[in-house]
């Protein structure tokens, strides 16, 4: 069996930008993505528009040309994918990395395909949309309760309950609001997150202030019935006619994943994978971290914009190791 310089787990645009470090350098090297290419960004909510400039969501040195001043989800789906074809960048999709063991200097990966591949360096780029943040309330588990959102017209004429307050919540909520959905909305806070777009926040707090958004702030989901929701309030508990939760309330990554194959988090609650900031090796010899999941819980810290340099740094460091051995 050949072994690999490097495997890439994760075929989001960070996976990719290794892959992209990898081939330049002409390393021998593969990609596993247990989804579709850039999976995450794929289920992102149909219509999303992103924060970043479209410069800043870049990889290879490749432009990312868009007609908007920030770019949608649409279109970096199609960005991404022709940056996959201009480097041939060598990515098997829909196969999922079950294990990673090391003996002696080389890992052994073994994938949901029944494969097995060998490799000297293993580089970790998975993300954390997979992994909501579950609010552990009676009737969470029943069918009527999302924790992704994709297109408002499903929610038309529906009594819809969604909780939390970020940039996904506040665009789920103002979407099916517009397509005839009786919304309201749940936030744990005294107000809307100073994280949402500049340009979606009048728009929110305009909606909420003349009521045609319901919002109870300090407030929280208590328990889920087939029809109707629990909300306890500053004012008591509070019950609604209810369709459907959209439980927005974010996501983490896939730490039980982290911890089996020998990762150090850290003791606090941000569960920080360990790793060096400048090489991003971590506890465990020529394994990397990549991407978001460096930030562990902390899911605001790490972006496609500052974290696409993590690739760089880690071929640099494997070239280096290979020189001196």
């Amino acid at each position: 069996m050949d072994v690999f310089d490097i495997i890439i787990v994760g075929g989001g645009p960070i996976g990719l930008a290794c892959g992209i470090e990898a081939e330049k350098a002409g390393l021998n090297y593969q990609i596993l993505e247990k989804g579709c290419l850039v999976n995450s960004l794929f289920n992102y909510p149909q219509h999303m528009t992103f924060f970043s400039t479209s410069e800043k969501l870049e990889i290879g040195d490749v432009p990312f040309v868009s007609i908007n001043p920030k770019p949608k989800r649409l279109e970096a789906l199609e960005y991404y994918r022709r940056v996959q074809q201009q480097f041939k960048l060598k990515i098997n999709l829909f196969e999922e990395v079950l294990t990673i063991t090391k003996e002696g200097e080389i890992f052994t990966i073994r994938t949901s395909k029944d494969r097995e591949y060998k490799a000297e360096h293993v580089i970790i780029a998975i993300g954390f949309y997979d992994k909501p943040n579950l609010m552990h309330i009676p009737g969470e588990e029943l069918p009527k309760v999302r924790h992704y959102y994709n297109d408002p017209h499903y929610y038309a004429n529906q009594k819809v309950v969604v909780v939390g307050s970020s940039n996904s919540s506040v665009d789920a909520a103002l979407e099916t609001y517009r397509k005839g959905a009786e919304v309201t909305m749940v936030v744990r806070k005294d107000e809307i997150s100073s994280r949402v777009k500049y340009w979606v926040r009048p728009d929110i707090d305009n909606r909420i202030k003349e009521g045609s958004i319901k919002a109870y702030f300090n407030s929280c989901l208590t328990a889920i019935e087939e029809d109707k929701v629990h909300i306890n309030t500053p004012d008591g508990n509070i019950s609604l006619p209810n369709d459907f939760v959209l439980a927005l309330t974010g996501y983490q990554p896939n730490f039980e994943f982290l911890r089996t194959l020998g990762l150090h988090l850290s003791c606090d609650d941000l569960l920080i994978p360990e790793h060096n900031e400048e090489t991003m090796e971590t506890n465990i010899a020529k394994l990397y971290l990549a991407g978001v999941v460096c930030g562990g819980m902390n899911t605001h810290l790490w972006f496609i914009e500052n974290s696409r340099i993590h690739a760089k740094q880690i071929v640099t460091h494997i070239l280096s190791e290979k020189k001196t051995s």
